[in-house]
């Protein structure tokens, strides 16, 4: 699969591939400096100074089995050859079943560098080994690039050699745990070590962890707010003191009442986030989300400023790279069609249909699973949260499996599409792959909050799935809950059991090729480094864009629906002092190095951050407007409630609150048998509120229009509503 993405992904860099000429005279000027350049330059020869292997940037690595094929043997001497006439020098060493290819480059290469871009700075290693990395996923003389080498069987792999003086420091002061509540991180040095892309990705963690200090303060007030007060609310006192009052059966295999004080706990739960102060912590974060993407623009511009990159750009790179590639390039015209645009277009709102389909696959199981712990005759409480949590975890499954798939499936778009440049090819795939990763992630939350609850009916008619299974509602706390458990299992294991899978699976691969490894040490102390960078784990084109796909679903679950999980800034703030450590040393100790991307921002992540932005907002406004109970106690506080004409001294204004929220049904009406509790005889089965105005002739007595589906009922003992 990485094979396939890897070939996929480095389309862009061929050699043919076009680059927009830029209008101003820099980009016009690339064509004539390399003419002046392929002139002058002289013809590439060895020197002392390439000799010491030291200098070796790039290894090739193949299999001894290779050379004793003809056909084979005949197409790797000839891609060397390529190579040697660009102004690399190549290094051959054999060493048992393997035969490693040192590579690194001429002074004229990075002289013809210098001259495209018009620049008299010193070429680093890291742009020496991006030239390099061009060059070979691009097409050579002979039209083949080194992954269709790989797949023929010509070489094994390639990367860059880790520098081992930097490497020393870096884990010194960087990659390890000891520096895990270090405040600043050494980003010079990154940018020295990754190059410019990888260095942004750490100075963007380091400053939204820093960011979220604040957020995740505020949401763990509201929790220990709603803590502190988790015996005051008036709600969960006429909850916990209504033992007069019970709940009709909601399952098909149920039919006893149960008493709504069975519910105090859960009631009490609930307060905990959907409280007072939920409505001030959702205006917070909107506000936070906004004032964290303008500061991040400040510390971008500092960081570029320091760094001197507003002058660079990507394409103007990406045209002298191909240049020096090939003397000839040609750029390519730009190719619209109407009929692949459109087949992209369908094709990309099938994938989203899939995503919202998934979503109801997870009801379906819900709906299942109601009918399957029912069966067992459990408690009702018990048979509710076990659905709930179960779902979850269904969720989180159906997240790992769909995150395969809708990055094979952005491949597959991306490269219908056909960009131009590298960067165009990044960008559009950056859009795709977020837009079915954010569905996949989002959509059952999405049926959870406004929907769950809403399209069942009312007691004496149930709507059903496929006329059999009653639909499930909302937990008998309210949707709050249902919600609030399903962030919290998801972004609990995306957050440690991802984070495990994410370290442990190098680091035991590592492990296991140490112990496999039965070579000698050599006597020649640069194969020595080459063979360590080799048992190393390999690395490919989405090694950095998974890390930035990670921490996007993370943004999305910090803000998204954060009013019902406040401490969703929490849990992201420890996760991220965790994982800043995880990616420095599963990079520096685990991985072979980076190919060095130069940058100047974030690129398409940042519009990515905007959206997640805008759509938090919406959400939570909506969360607070249909999920939770806010409006409908603030309406009966003013309006309904003992306070209506002023407040009253030891009275809470929501008193009475529960009672006027219930809507009574006759138990008569009802299509089944239904056995009391203790005996007693219950007349009357209630809804908070009704569901639908269509309900039984003469069986709704009262009710308050909010969208809720919690029955209730009460003994003929009860006191009068």
């Amino acid at each position: 699969m990485q094979d396939e993405e890897r070939a996929l992904f480095s389309a862009g860099t061929q050699g043919d591939s076009a680059l927009p000429m830029k209008s101003r005279g820099v980009g016009m000027h690339l064509g004539q400096s390399w003419l002046c350049c392929s002139l002058s330059s002289p013809v590439p020869g060895p020197g002392p100074h390439h000799e010491d292997p030291e200098h070796c940037d790039y290894v090739l690595v193949a299999n001894t089995a290779a050379r004793r094929k003809p056909g084979l043997a005949r197409k790797q001497q000839q891609f060397l050859k390529e190579l040697r006439m660009k102004g690399f020098r190549v290094k051959e060493v054999e060493d048992g079943k393997k035969v490693f290819f040192g590579i690194w480059a001429e002074k004229s290469v990075s002289e013809q560098y210098c001259m495209l871009l018009e620049t008299q700075e010193a070429t680093p290693i890291t742009t020496r080994i991006r030239i390099f990395n061009f060059i070979l996923n691009s097409e050579l003389g002979f039209t083949d690039t080194f992954q269709d080498l790989v797949k023929c069987g010509v070489f094994e792999t390639s990367f860059p050699l880790h520098q081992e003086e930097k490497k020393k420091f870096l884990k010194k002061e960087w990659a390890c745990w000891t520096q895990l509540c270090a405040k600043k991180q050494p980003i010079d040095s990154i940018r020295d070590y990754f190059g410019e892309k990888v260095a942004l990705y750490f100075a963007w963690l380091g400053w939204y962890t820093c960011m979220l200090i604040p957020a995740a303060g505020a949401g763990l007030l509201i929790f220990l707010s709603g803590f502190f007060h988790f015996n005051a609310s008036q709600i969960s006192k006429e909850i916990c003191s209504a033992h007069d009052i019970f709940m009709c059966p909601r399952g098909d295999h149920s039919h006893k009442f149960q008493r709504l004080s069975d519910t105090c706990t859960f009631a009490k739960l609930t307060h905990l986030f959907d409280n007072e102060g939920t409505v001030a912590f959702a205006i917070f974060m909107a506000l936070w989300a906004t004032v964290f993407l303008e500061f991040w623009k400040r510390k971008r511009a500092q960081v570029v400023q320091h760094w001197d990159l507003y002058g660079w750009d990507e394409e103007e790179e990406e045209m002298a790279l191909a240049l020096i590639n090939s003397p000839h390039y040609q750029l390519k015209q730009q190719q619209h069609s109407y009929l692949r645009s459109t087949a992209i277009l369908l094709l990309s709102l099938l994938m989203i249909c899939l995503m919202i389909g998934m979503a109801h696959l997870l009801v379906v199981y819900r709906v299942l699973a109601a009918a399957a712990f029912g069966s067992l005759d459990l408690p009702f409480l018990q048979v509710t949260t076990a659905v709930v949590v179960t779902g979850a975890l269904v969720h989180y499954m159906m997240i790992l499996i769909m995150t395969k798939l809708n990055k094979y499936v952005a491949l597959k778009l991306c490269d219908l599409e056909q960009p131009r440049t590298f960067s165009e090819r990044e960008s559009k795939f950056t859009i795709k792959f977020f837009t079915l990763q954010f569905f996949a992630h989002f959509s059952s939350l999405i049926y959870i909050a406004f929907i769950l609850g809403r399209i069942n009916g009312h007691p004496g008619k149930s709507v059903r799935l496929a006329g059999q299974w009653k639909l499930e509602e909302c937990h008998l706390s309210g949707c709050m809950m249902d919600l609030f458990v399903q962030m919290a299992v998801i972004m609990g294991l995306k957050q440690t059991l991802s984070n495990c899978v994410e370290y442990l699976s190098p680091w035991l691969t590592l492990k296991w090729r140490s112990m496999q490894a039965r070579w000698d040490r050599p006597a020649d102390p640069e194969l020595q480094v080459w063979r360590q960078n080799y048992r190393l784990n390999s690395v490919y084109t989405f090694s950095l864009f998974d890390e930035f796909m990670e921490m996007m679903i993370q943004y999305g679950f910090t803000t998204i629906f954060v009013a019902a999980f406040p401490l969703a800034p929490l849990l992201a703030f420890f996760s991220n002092l965790v994982e800043t450590r995880l990616d420095a040393i599963k990079m520096l100790r685990l991985q072979r190095c980076l190919v060095p991307r130069k940058a100047k921002d974030i690129g398409t992540w940042l519009q990515v951050l905007e959206i997640i932005g805008v759509l938090a907002v919406i959400a939570n406004g909506m969360v607070i407007a249909f999920t939770s109970d806010f409006i409908p106690r603030v309406v009966y506080k003013y309006h309904y409630g003992p306070c209506r004409r002023g407040t009253l001294p030891g009275l809470d204004c929501l008193t009475g609150y529960i009672n006027h929220s219930l809507s009574v049904f006759h138990t008569k009406d009802l299509p089944i048998s239904i056995k009391g509790t203790e005996n007693e005889n219950v007349t009357e089965c209630s809804t908070w509120p009704c569901a639908s105005s269509s309900l039984l002739p003469g069986s709704c007595l009262t009710s308050l229009s909010q969208s809720r589906t919690r029955f209730w009922s009460r003994s003929t003992s009860g006191s009068e509503r």
